[in-house]
């Protein structure tokens, strides 16, 4: 039986649904299961713990993002609680620390998985821009996985709540250190977490005319995400490109306006449950791609989509 170690990533003080997913994840195998979450104050989370052993938490006077005290901290929580293997999510942050972490405690990294098997150590994930799917198994004495947001069913958390341990921050020299963040002003729901994205490509023409989409992810509890054209038009803010160097998404609904479908868009959301293409082009690669289709112009085709879902929620 494997000692599996967790790593919860928070959102300003918010637990991150993908953490519930690697929750799922681990309590299915009859593993050891200690979870590790860099906070002040654990009594919040432990709802969302329940069912696994142990909750490891790291507590110091800083607890603000910084890849290298991060991952000396993890390296530490690793050797000292003898985690056999540790996973975390396929985010900015997860893509950032991971290969660090992987780097300090010598263990082999299976990044963007699909799947995982915790007690084999194999994963799959997409290889050579998601045409086709690899396995991997991990040898060796510790293996990490970073596992794609929306891909593992969600079970609520169910038994006792785990014993809580704590660790400290190291809080040593760093050669890089995060003083800013900026947020996007338009970012209002995480994409790579989102469950419906609606995106927008060069056929949106201006900026402004993102707000006929806004308008239709206000009543869907969507995202709003964008093509890279769009994006290098000056339409939408990189924080919103789906797309192999934009932000890989996996929702159960994904809705392509005016995108035409070009191979690195595709990357970003291929593994989307259903795929929705609005595009007045009928040869438009996207719907080759996609689940359903509609042909016709997205500002007129939009704003009927979104009255139709108000009467269907209504």
């Amino acid at each position: 039986m494997a000692n599996i170690g967790l790593y919860m990533e928070l959102k300003d003080g918010v637990f991150k649904k993908s953490n519930r997913e690697l929750l799922s994840l681990a309590r299915k195998g009859g593993h050891d299961v200690q979870a590790v979450i860099f906070c002040s104050d654990v009594q919040p989370y432990l709802e969302e713990l329940k069912g696994i052993q142990a909750v490891i938490q790291v507590t110091g006077a800083d607890l603000s993002y910084q890849p290298d005290r991060f991952a000396r901290t993890l390296a530490s929580v690793i050797e000292t609680f003898q985690l056999d293997v540790f996973c975390g999510i396929y985010s900015a942050q997860g893509k950032d620390l991971f290969p660090r972490l992987a780097a300090k405690v010598k263990a082999g990294l299976v990044s963007d998985c699909l799947a995982v098997d915790l007690g084999a150590r194999t994963a799959v994930k997409p290889v050579y821009s998601g045409k086709l799917l690899a396995e991997y198994q991990i040898e060796g004495e510790r293996a990490l996985f970073t596992v794609r947001p929306n891909v593992i069913p969600i079970d609520p958390p169910a038994g006792s709540a785990p014993e809580i341990k704590t660790a400290a921050m190291d809080n040593g020299e760093t050669q890089s250190r995060i003083t800013e963040v900026i947020k996007g002003a338009s970012q209002k729901v995480d994409l790579t977490e989102a469950e419906i994205i609606v995106s927008g490509g060069r056929a949106m023409k201006a900026k402004e005319n993102f707000a006929v989409l806004e308008d239709l992810a206000k009543v869907l509890n969507a995202g709003v995400g964008a093509s890279r054209a769009a994006v290098d038009s000056g339409f939408a803010s990189s924080d919103m490109q789906v797309g192999q160097t934009g932000k890989v998404v996996n929702p159960k609904l994904y809705i392509a306006c005016g995108i035409s479908g070009a191979i690195q868009h595709f990357v970003g959301m291929k593994t989307s449950k259903v795929i929705v293409a609005v595009n007045k082009d009928p040869e438009a690669p996207i719907f080759k791609k996609a689940d359903y289709g509609i042909v016709g112009d997205l500002f007129t085709v939009v704003p009927l989509l979104k009255e139709e879902v108000k009467r269907t929620l209504a």
